[in-house]
Order: C-alpha cells, then sequence, then structure tokens
C-alpha cells in the first residue's frame, strides 16, 4: 500500500511538471528583459580602449552607432553637427550690458545721453528718466559701455546709447534701426520713434544725427521667423573695417575721419548668432595635417599703414587679409595659428574689440579653425590679455583657451590632434604658451613705460608643461589606422606588393613602440636658444640652420628660467626609451622677429620663425611678406615645413622629424 501510495504520488509531479517548467521559464525571462538586458551602450563603453592606444576613448551612443563597421560609406566621428548649442536663454541677465551674451529677449526702448564726467563712475547721473511702472513693463534702462564721441575727444563729453530689454510678452519690441539727418524721418510702414538727442550731440561743426527705431508686434504675436529678426543687441565700432561677427553697420557714421581720427559706427545684432564651432583636430584619412603659422599681423583700428614696400601700397590691414586668404586657399590648412602680436600697439590698436573684430577673417570666412597666442604688443593698449581671450573665444571656429589663472600669462593650452578612424587615437599634440610682453621697464619724465627687457617663460609655466606632457599617454607607433578606408591611396592599387610596400615601408619605418605622439610648440618671444650654436648634421656635418635671420641684435628676452633645459628637454617621448632620450617636442614655433625666418635645431629641437607676413608690421624693401607652413604627414611621424611667399614662392623645404630629416 506504501509503494502505491509513493508511485501516485511520482505521477502526481509528472502531470505539474509542464505548468510549473513554464512559471519558471517565464520568471526567467522576465528577469532577462527587465533586470540584466539594457538596450544602451552601458558603462562599459567609457573604457573601452582605442585599439593602438592606452586612452580610454569615450563615445555617446549615437557616435558608437556611426561609426561601427565605418567604412568609405560610414560617418566620421567629427563629421557632425555642432553638439552643444542649448543655451538657458532664461538665465541671461536682462540688466546688464554684455553683447557676447546669445540674447533672444528684445528691446522696448532707445535713447541717448551726453554727460560731462564718464557715466562708469556716475552711473546715476545721467542716467535716462524713468518710473518703477516704465521699468517693470519696459525694463531697465542698459548703458551700451562704449562712448558714441571716444574718437572727437573729451570736451564732447560721453555720449551712450541705453535701451530697454524686456521678456514680457505684451510689449513691443524693436525691429529695426535707421540714421537720418534732422529734417527727415523713415519712409514706409510701421511705427518708428525717435531718439531726441542727436546721435552726433557735443561734437562742434557736425551736421545733427538722429536713431530712429521701429516698434513692431508683440512679442506674443510675432512668428518664430518674426522673432529670429527682433534687434537684440547695440554696439559701437571704430575704423572702417568689419564689424564685430554677427553685427551690421549702420550707416552714415557718427563720426566721420578727419585723418587723424577713425571712423564711429553704430552697430546692432538680430537675432541669435551663435558663433559657429571648432570641430576636433584631426588627421586626414591619409594621415595628413597642415598648419600655417601667421606671426605679427600688427593690426590696427584704422584699415592699416604699409611699411617697408616699394609699390603702391594702401590699406595695408585689407591687404594682408587679402594674402592670407590667397595662401590659405592655395594651402588649405587644418589650423591657423596666430602666434602673436595680432595688435600693432604703439597707440594704433586703441580699440582692441574692433581689431579683433578682422585679425582672423580670413580663417572664418573659409570655416577653418584657428588658434592664437599673445604677443609683446597685444596688451600695450586698451584692454588686458584676459579681456582679449573673452572677445577672441566669441569669434567663430576659435580654438583658443584662457588656460589656468594661477600661471603666467594668458593663454596657456594645449589641443590634441586625432586619427580619423573611429579609434580616434591622439596622434599629435600642439601647445600653446603666453610668453608675456615686458619683464622690465622705466617710466620716463612724461610718466610714459619704456621697456627695457621683453618678457620670458617662468617656471610655473615649466611646472605646467611637465604636468600636462606626463598625462599623456604613450600610443603604439608608428600609428596604423584599423580599416582600409583610413590608408586612402594606398589601396587604391593592384599591385600587391606596392600595396605592401606602402603600408609597412612608408608608414611603419622603425618597429612598432609605445611612445608619446610628437609635438609642436608656439608662442611669441623666442628662447635664446633660438641663437645658440646649432646642431651638426652627422651625414654632411654642416650646421643644422635653414633660413634667413636679418633681424638686428637678438630678439630673446634678457632673463630665463631655463625653459628649454628644464622643460624643453626633460619631456622625452618615452622614460622607457634611455638609449635615445628623443625629446616629445620636436618643434618649437615663434613670431616676434619679423625679418628672421630660419629654422634653427639645438640638442635635437628645431625652433623655427614664422616671418613677417603682415604689410603692416615692419620689412625690408627686397624681402618678400611670408607664411610657414607645417605639413605633417604618416599619421605625426613626418613634419615636413616650408615658406609661402607673397609671389608664391616655396622656399626652404625641409624635413624636421621622421623620414629624411636629419639625424640625431
Amino acid at each position: 500500500m506504501a509503494n502505491y501510495t509513493f508511485f501516485r504520488f511520482l505521477r502526481s509531479l509528472r502531470t505539474l511538471c509542464a505548468p510549473i517548467t513554464a512559471v519558471i521559464c517565464f520568471s526567467l525571462m522576465l528577469t532577462y528583459v527587465f533586470i540584466l538586458y539594457q538596450p544602451t551602450v552601458g558603462p562599459g563603453i567609457t573604457q573601452r580602449m582605442g585599439w593602438q592606444s592606452w586612452d580610454s576613448v569615450s563615445l555617446s551612443s549615437s557616435a558608437a552607432s556611426s561609426n561601427e563597421g565605418s567604412g568609405s560609406t560610414g560617418t566620421d566621428w567629427w563629421d557632425t553637427s555642432a553638439t552643444d548649442e542649448s543655451v538657458d536663454y532664461a538665465s541671461l541677465p536682462l540688466d546688464v550690458w554684455a553683447p557676447l551674451l546669445p540674447h533672444d529677449t528684445g528691446l522696448s526702448e532707445i535713447t541717448l545721453t551726453r554727460c560731462l564726467i564718464d557715466p562708469a563712475y556716475a552711473p546715476d547721473i545721467c542716467k535716462p528718466d524713468t518710473t518703477p511702472e516704465q521699468d517693470a513693463i519696459k525694463g531697465n534702462w542698459v548703458r551700451v559701455d562704449r562712448n558714441v564721441n571716444l574718437e572727437a575727444g573729451y570736451l564732447t563729453g560721453f555720449l551712450n546709447i541705453y535701451y530697454r530689454r524686456t521678456r514680457r510678452q505684451d510689449v513691443n519690441l524693436v525691429t529695426d534701426l535707421v540714421l537720418l539727418p534732422k529734417d527727415q524721418s523713415p519712409s514706409g510702414d510701421g511705427f518708428w520713434k525717435k531718439a531726441e538727442l542727436s546721435a552726433r550731440a557735443g561734437v562742434r561743426g557736425a551736421e545733427p544725427l538722429f536713431l530712429w527705431y521701429q516698434l513692431g508686434k508683440t512679442a506674443a504675436q510675432m512668428s518664430a521667423d518674426e522673432r529670429k529678426n527682433i534687434v537684440t543687441e547695440i554696439d559701437v565700432h571704430f575704423g572702417d573695417d568689419i564689424p564685430w561677427y554677427g553685427f551690421e553697420k549702420l550707416q552714415p557714421p557718427t563720426l566721420i575721419s578727419n585723418g587723424a581720427t577713425q571712423d564711429t559706427f553704430i552697430t546692432f545684432r538680430r537675432g541669435v548668432k551663435l558663433p559657429p564651432k571648432a570641430p576636433d583636430l584631426h588627421f586626414s584619412h591619409e594621415g595628413k595635417f597642415k598648419i600655417l603659422q601667421v606671426a605679427d599681423l600688427h593690426y590696427s583700428v584704422s584699415l592699416g599703414h604699409c611699411r617697408d614696400v616699394d609699390w603702391p601700397c594702401d590699406h595695408a590691414d585689407n591687404l594682408t587679409n587679402t594674402l592670407l586668404g590667397h595662401v590659405m586657399d592655395e594651402e588649405k590648412p587644418d589650423l591657423v595659428v596666430f602666434t602673436g602680436d595680432q595688435l600693432n600697439g604703439q597707440s594704433t590698436s586703441w580699440d582692441p574689440k574692433s581689431v579683433l573684430a578682422k585679425f582672423a577673417r580670413a580663417a572664418m570666412e573659409r570655416k577653418t579653425p584657428w588658434a592664437a597666442v599673445f604677443g609683446n604688443h597685444d596688451s600695450e593698449v586698451g584692454l588686458s590679455r584676459a579681456g582679449q581671450m573673452e572677445l577672441m573665444k566669441g569669434l567663430p571656429y576659435n580654438l583658443v583657451l584662457r588656460g589656468p589663472q594661477d600661471i603666467h600669462g594668458v593663454g596657456n593650452y594645449l589641443h590634441k590632434v586625432y586619427s580619423a578612424d573611429a579609434s580616434k587615437t591622439h596622434l599629435l599634440t600642439l601647445y600653446f604658451l603666453d610668453s608675456g610682453d615686458y619683464a622690465k621697464g622705466i617710466y620716463n619724465f612724461w610718466g610714459a613705460f619704456m621697456p627695457t627687457s621683453y618678457d620670458y617663460l617662468r617656471q610655473n609655466q615649466i611646472d605646467w608643461f611637465l604636468k600636462e606632457s606626463g598625462a599623456i599617454s604613450p600610443i603604439s607607433r608608428p600609428f596604423l589606422p584599423d580599416s582600409g578606408k583610413d590608408l586612402g591611396d594606398a589601396w587604391d592599387s593592384d599591385d600587391t606588393d606596392a600595396v605592401d610596400s606602402r603600408q609597412f615601408g612608408q608608414l611603419t619605418p622603425d618597429p612598432a613602440h609605445l611612445v608619446k605622439p610628437n609635438a609642436l610648440m608656439f608662442f611669441h618671444i623666442p628662447l635664446p636658444e633660438s641663437y645658440a650654436k646649432a646642431d651638426k648634421d652627422p651625414q654632411t656635418g654642416a650646421d643644422l640652420v635653414v633660413g634667413l635671420k636679418e633681424d638686428k641684435g637678438q630678439g630673446s628676452s634678457k632673463e630665463s628660467d631655463g625653459f628649454f633645459e628644464k622643460a624643453i628637454l626633460k619631456a622625452v617621448k618615452s622614460e622607457h626609451n634611455a638609449a635615445k632620450k628623443e625629446t616629445e617636442v620636436k618643434v618649437i614655433a615663434n613670431g616676434h622677429c619679423h625679418l628672421t625666418e630660419n629654422c634653427r635645431r639645438v640638442k635635437g629641437v628645431w625652433l623655427c620663425f614664422g616671418g613677417g607676413g603682415s604689410y603692416s608690421g615692419y620689412g625690408k624693401i627686397g624681402f618678400d611678406r611670408r607664411f610657414r607652413v607645417y605639413d605633417i604627414s604618416d599619421y605625426g611621424e613626418t613634419i615636413e615645413t616650408y615658406k609661402r611667399t607673397e609671389k608664391d614662392e616655396i622656399v626652404d623645404r625641409m624635413f624636421l622629424a621622421g623620414r629624411d630629416a636629419p639625424g640625431l
């Protein structure tokens, strides 16, 4: 009986087996779907290793998907639209004049006031009349911190534009501006109001000129397209060159040049004009990257004066911009580097904002990324280096950075140049430093500062460079891309032997080894070593100096904290390469000396001058203006340089690193 009961129990389990199994399987499936499986790239993606680099590669989910199986039809990682143009417009202050802010809020009222004292020191004395009710509806009065009468002299007083800005949806907004003589009024439809004070008030003998503004619909009544065209900012520009990015000039000028002064213009912006961002720097699929160095523009508020030429030459700044644009069209650089003295100083660049609006014009028009360092003339008048840096960061395609505030100078930063393939391997480092202006000087009887010595790179900049260099991870060099697409034309041949020769001969001339990428460094004032005894070519025994030195004297500082010995020679490409302490920085590029444009190798490092490329800076009759090019190939292994002159001559082509370069 007991045995019979036991077998009945087994039969009951068999009948329950199917439903129990189903319940268990269903539970496992739910566990997988809602707990184990996550349809995202997951946190592990941040630890994805580049196949030839010790750097971790961080990819967004969109980037990861776009790079899957990157073939000839795939989307390159850099070939995307600007990533972060989101602006919290509601957080932008309404009662502060800050023309670089991308306001989308409109103006409700505009006027002008004239004051005999600077309103910056007495803001309430010359402020337009108002009431709390008007402030609540139309917004507070905001002063455009630019004296319209600046070029007319102090006796004319301070003439300033004021406006109100509002976020209210029931207030009519300004849609247009015009300047008209006393007896004229705007034609056409629309409601126009006139600022009661002339935009030439205080200037003796000047015909009155009045600012009219058109009031359109309220914000609530406007369509999206109409809101894009409301007036969102007002500024003042000095000189006849282009205004600040995104702004339009109002004609005619409020102050007309008399030879000793410059034209003054009221400018305004419609809607939001976010400056386009520069993409991450990267090599081509063929492993090439080209840098154009632009040294010593020496631009002024005026159109510039030609120096040291023997042919008819006027408007030197524009002429230089035309030449620079032509050189860019011929060379097609991936990056333009301005190596200091963008401003002429010497009392001719007294309004740096008007000068900075135009100095990078050729690069901005061609949508080419650009970077800059400061020279000794850049902060002589008008605005500090920190202020100029903020302005440059508001221009299209810029790559400038403020850098650490606790070390000497403004603009100590670096950029990495990456491979074109999906690994985004760091293949080249570009260092930018501020070599300062003047280390010492005296004040003469009239109180003017007379510099006696140029500035130099300080110990804290040495420490910063060594820290940044030490943080760079080694890569497997020579670099080989991870797909046929990235070998470019090397795969276009049917000759297998030729392909093998190009791939393993040209691209990998040496056995692979883990070392830092090569680096170039840019700053304005040269080191003393730029004039030191040059290395000898091991094959010919000749001094490794190529190019001309025609500047009198030595352009370096009389002082030094030993940057070359303590920084450049200490930062080697690999601490494990004890037999050959080859430096990470292969080239130091300077400006400052317009007639010196040579390259000199000292202790394995090339120190190169850009040479004068501007008609606005000093030169020499018979010495053509020129720009230096750094043509980098083989995925960062080979560095070649040459100069292109104003006559389109290519001079002093030479290899500085990699194949065909002089041995150490």
